[in-house]
């Protein structure tokens, strides 16, 4: 009785953390420093990437001017809003994060970014540790 219940709960784990099953989710961290490079192009990454893996964890981590596409109002080159594509993918569940040591580098208040932001004491701190946890690192 032992070993049948021992091979039916390790027959249920591993489907359970198989690629495509509902429960198995892979961790990424997209890294952006520079949002005029990187801003809408990571945009269009991560909806690209959450098509075909919508079990994916993303958090996006932002540092020195990468920030700047979170601020209330920023726009991209053609004059799009960056606010709506950001709100579509917290929407689907990615995480916008922002360094506090930039903000204090560059004398800019939590107020000035868009309400979906969250913040992080040190991008790259943080970048590290999601790293440790097993994600997967992309800098568009």
């Amino acid at each position: 009785m032992f070993i049948r219940s021992l091979i039916a709960g390790t027959t249920l784990a591993l489907a359970l953390a198989a690629p495509g099953s509902a429960l198995a989710s892979d961790p990424v961290v997209y890294h952006i420093d520079d949002a005029a490079v990187q801003g809408l192009k990571g945009l269009r990454n991560i909806r690209n990437h959450l098509d075909v893996d919508p079990t994916a964890r993303i958090t996006v981590v932002t540092h020195a001017n990468g920030v700047d596409f979170l601020m209330e109002g920023a726009k991209d080159a053609s004059g799009g809003a960056f606010a709506g594509p950001v709100s579509a993918l917290v929407a689907r569940g990615v995480k916008f994060e922002i360094c506090e040591i930039t903000l204090r580098n560059r004398n800019l208040k939590r107020e000035q970014f868009i309400q979906e932001a969250d913040f992080t004491p040190s991008g790259v701190v943080r970048i590290a540790k999601l790293q440790k946890e097993g994600a997967a690192y992309i800098k568009p």
